[in-house]
C-alpha cells in the first residue's frame, strides 16, 4: 500500500510538472539582452558594489560574503567549521567558540542568515547564523566580520528554523526540526515507536542585549511536529511569531509518504508579549539542560567557553494565550510576513497554490475563538477565518517569498523551477520566470524588513546541470540575479556560491563599509601572551612547555631561530602581529604541525601549539603575502632529543 501510495504522489507531481512547463513557463528564457544585463551587473575596477550579500553555506558550515549585482566573492566567515585558511578552531584563542555539550564539534550545517534590525529596518551590527546539526546559533560582528559568540540550543534535536528575528532584534528564535524526547536521560530513553507520547518540539527565544550578547530567555514545549522556517510580525503584528510546521501526522518514519497524509498541516501562531507577561507573573519551570556558551573578547582577542545547567520553559498547554495554530496546506516551507505586517504568507510544498492569512482577521477569531477544534490540547483556528486569500495556481512547488515593498511578493517554486510574482492584496500573478534549476530560497535586499530595497531578486538553485564547466558528479551551486526594478523580472546574472545555499540577506553597502575595522589597536591589546615590541619577544620553558613570545612585522619574526626544544615538549607560538596598517596579516606556519596554520590580522595576538615528535630542524615562515620579502620571511627550530640537555636559547640576527 505505502509503494502504491509513493507511486501515486510522484506520478501526480510528474504530471503537475509538464502542465506547469507548458502552461505557465516562459516560452524563452531569453529575458534581457546580453549587453544590457552585462551593462547592469558591471562594477568597474575601482568601484564598489551597491550590497553586501550574506549567503549561508549549507553543509559547508559557514557563511560567505559576496557583492551585488557584480556577484563577487569576497570572504568566507567561519562560523560553524575549522577554517585552515585562518586557523579558525585550529588556533588555541578560537578552539572553545565550538565547544559543545558534546565536546568539540568542528562542523555544522548552517542553513539560515538574519540581519539584525532596529524599528524593522537593517542596522549593520550583527549577523546571526543556525547550525542545523548539533544545534547552535551564532553572533557575528558586521565590523570585525567574525564569529564573537556561539550558544547552544538544548532540548533540540536540530536546529532548522532559527535563527529568525524580531524587528528590534530583541529575541530571534531557534525552533526544533526533529521533536525529540526531551527532559533528564530516563526521560530521553524511550522506544522510537512512543513518538506521539514521548517525543516533543521545543522553541527556544534567544534574548539579544543591546551589547548583544545571547541568552536563551525561555523555551515553549510544543507538540512533537517538525518547525520548518518562521517569522516574526512587524508593525501591527509585533509582538507575534508565526511558524510553519510540518508531520502534524508524527510520523517517524517514511516521512516522504507518512507525513503527507493531510490536507493540511499547520502555521503556529505565538503570542511572545504574552508568554513575557506569563513570565513576570512567575510562571514556567527552570529545568536542568546542560548547554554550552562561547563568547570572543576583542581585547583579548581569546575565546572562552562555559557550561550552562538549565533553561526555562513554559507549557502552552498549561498557559492560556500563548500559541495557536492556523490549518495551512500542505507541508509548508516557508511562512513569510509582509513589509506591513499585515500578511502572513504560508508556502505548502505538495500544494499547488498560496495560501495568505490576514492578521487583522486572525486576531478576530482569537477574540470570538471562532476555533476549529485542537491540536494536542493547543486551539486550531478555522481556516476561512484567518484566511486574506488563495493564490490560484501559481506554479508547483512554493517554498519561500520575500518582498519588493511595493505591494508584490516573489515567490519560488523548486518543482516547476520558477520565481513567480505576484500581487499582495489582489492575489493575482503579475510575472514569472524560470530559472536554472529547482531554485530554493529567494533573497531581495532587506525582503524580510520593513522596508525592503526592491531592486533585485536572488534565486538560489539546488541543481546547476548545464550552466558551468562540468567539475565532476558534483556540480557547483549557482545564484542567479534578477533585476525586478520594472514590471517584468529580468535575468541579469548567473554566479556560483560556496555549497550548499539557502537563505541569505543583503544589506546596502553603505550601512556597514565605513564601519568596517581596519586594524587592532596595539596598545589595547589585552592578550595574556601578546608582546607589543620586538625587544621583549623571548622563549620561556614551563616543564615540558615552551613558550614563544613572537612578534611579525614585514618582513621578520623575532624571533627566528630558536634552539633547545625537546622531542614531546608542547611549544605554543604566541604570534603578535605589530603592523598598525590596513590589510597587512601576517600568517605563520611550521613543518609538521597537524592542525593548520595562523593568520594575525593587524595588532592581534593567535597561538599555535605544536608538539615536535622527531629530531631535526624545522622551518617556519610567514604564509601570507606582506611585502616584496615575504620570501625572506622565515625562521628555523631545532628539536633535540627528549633527553638531551641542549640550552633554551634564541635569537634574532645576533
Amino acid at each position: 500500500m505505502k509503494i502504491n501510495q509513493i507511486f501515486s504522489i510522484f506520478s501526480s507531481l510528474a504530471a503537475c510538472t509538464i502542465i506547469m512547463l507548458y502552461s505557465c513557463k516562459p516560452k524563452s528564457p531569453a529575458t534581457v539582452s546580453t549587453g544590457d544585463a552585462a551593462s547592469k551587473v558591471y562594477v568597474a575596477p575601482g568601484q564598489y558594489d551597491e550590497f553586501y550579500n550574506f549567503i549561508s553555506g549549507g553543509f559547508n558550515g559557514q557563511m560567505s560574503v559576496v557583492g551585488l549585482p557584480s556577484g563577487r566573492g569576497f570572504k568566507i566567515l567561519p562560523v560553524f567549521s575549522v577554517h585552515p585558511e585562518n586557523g579558525y578552531g585550529y588556533t588555541e584563542e578560537s578552539k572553545p567558540m565550538l565547544m559543545t555539550s558534546h565536546g568539540f564539534v568542528p562542523w555544522d550545517d548552517l542553513h539560515h542568515i538574519a540581519l539584525s534590525t532596529t524599528r524593522g529596518e537593517h542596522d549593520g551590527r550583527w549577523a546571526f547564523g543556525n547550525a542545523n546539526n548539533t544545534p547552535r546559533v551564532a553572533r557575528v560582528d558586521l565590523g570585525t566580520f567574525k564569529t564573537v559568540e556561539i550558544l547552544e540550543i538544548p532540548n533540540s534535536g536540530g536546529n532548522h528554523s532559527s535563527p529568525f528575528i524580531t524587528e528590534n532584534t530583541e529575541y530571534f528564535v531557534a525552533s526544533s526540526r526533529f521533536s525529540v524526547p526531551i527532559g533528564e536521560d530516563n526521560q530521553r530513553d524511550v522506544p522510537i515507536n512512543t513518538y506521539k507520547e514521548n517525543f516533543k518540539g521545543t522553541v527556544s527565544f534567544i534574548k539579544v542585549a543591546p551589547e548583544g550578547d545571547m541568552s536563551i530567555a525561555f523555551q515553549l514545549v510544543t507538540p512533537g511536529v517538525n518547525f520548518d522556517l518562521a517569522r516574526a510580525g512587524k508593525g501591527p503584528s509585533h509582538g507575534w511569531f508565526f511558524f510553519s510546521c510540518y508531520n502534524t501526522e508524527q510520523a517517524y518514519s517514511l516521512l516522504e509518504v507518512n507525513a503527507s497524509q493531510r490536507d493540511k498541516d499547520f502555521i503556529m501562531a505565538v503570542n511572545w508579549k504574552k508568554a513575557e507577561e506569563l513570565i513576570a507573573q512567575g510562571k514556567g519551570k527552570k529545568v536542568k539542560a546542560r548547554y554550552a556558551h562561547n563568547k570572543h573578547d576583542e581585547h583579548t582577542h581569546m575565546a572562552t567557553s562555559t557550561i550552562l545547567e538549565e533553561v526555562l520553559q513554559l507549557d502552552p498547554k498549561e498557559l492560556e494565550g500563548i500559541v495557536y495554530f492556523i490549518p495551512c496546506p500542505k507541508s509548508p516551507h516557508g511562512c513569510d510576513v509582509d513589509p506591513s505586517g499585515e500578511y502572513i504568507v504560508g508556502s505548502g510544498k505538495l500544494a499547488a497554490m498560496i495560501p495568505v492569512f490576514s492578521f487583522t482577521k486572525l486576531m478576530q477569531a482569537i477574540q470570538n475563538k471562532d476555533f476549529e477544534g485542537e491540536y494536542d490540547g493547543l486551539p486550531v483556528v478555522r481556516y476561512e477565518s484567518a484566511l486574506h486569500g488563495v493564490v490560484e495556481k501559481p506554479g508547483l512547488g512554493p517554498l519561500h517569498t520575500e518582498f519588493d515593498g511595493r505591494g508584490n511578493a516573489y515567490t519560488s517554486f523548486f518543482v516547476s523551477s520558477e520565481i513567480v510574482k505576484w500581487d499582495i492584496k489582489t492575489l493575482q500573478v503579475l510575472d514569472r520566470v524560470p530559472t536554472y534549476y529547482s531554485v530554493g530560497h529567494l533573497m531581495i535586499p532587506g525582503g524580510p524588513t520593513a522596508k525592503p530595497h526592491g531592486k533585485y531578486v536572488v534565486g538560489y538553485n539546488k541543481i546547476t546541470k548545464d550552466r558551468y564547466l562540468p567539475t565532476g558528479p558534483e556540480l557547483c551551486h549557482t545564484a542567479q540575479l534578477y533585476d525586478i526594478s520594472g514590471d517584468k523580472m529580468k535575468l541579469l546574472l548567473d554566479f556560483p556560491t560556496i555549497g550548499e545555499p539557502h537563505y541569505a540577506e543583503a544589506i546596502p553597502a553603505a550601512l556597514l563599509k565605513d564601519k568596517s575595522v581596519k586594524f587592532y589597536k596595539i596598545e589595547e591589546n589585552k592578550h595574556p601572551y601578546a608582546v607589543k615590541s620586538e625587544k621583549d619577544s623571548r622563549v620561556e620553558r614551563k616543564g615540558n612547555q615552551i613558550h614563544v613570545y613572537m612578534t611579525s612585522i614585514r618582513s621578520h619574526f623575532g624571533p627566528d631561530n630558536i634552539e633547545g626544544v625537546r622531542v614531546g615538549d608542547e611549544v605554543y607560538f604566541h604570534v603578535t602581529n605589530l603592523e598598525q596598517d590596513w590589510d597587512v596579516p601576517h600568517g605563520f606556519a611550521i613543518k609538521g604541525a597537524n592542525t593548520a596554520e595562523l593568520l594575525i590580522m593587524p595588532g592581534e595576538t593567535q597561538t599555535l601549539k605544536w608538539v615536535p615528535n622527531r629530531v631535526g630542524v624545522f622551518p617556519f615562515y610567514c604564509t601570507d603575502f606582506c611585502s616584496a620579502l615575504h620570501q625572506e620571511m622565515q625562521g628555523y627550530l631545532r628539536v633535540s632529543p627528549a633527553n638531551s640537555n641542549i640550552p633554551l636559547k634564541f635569537t634574532l640576527d645576533k
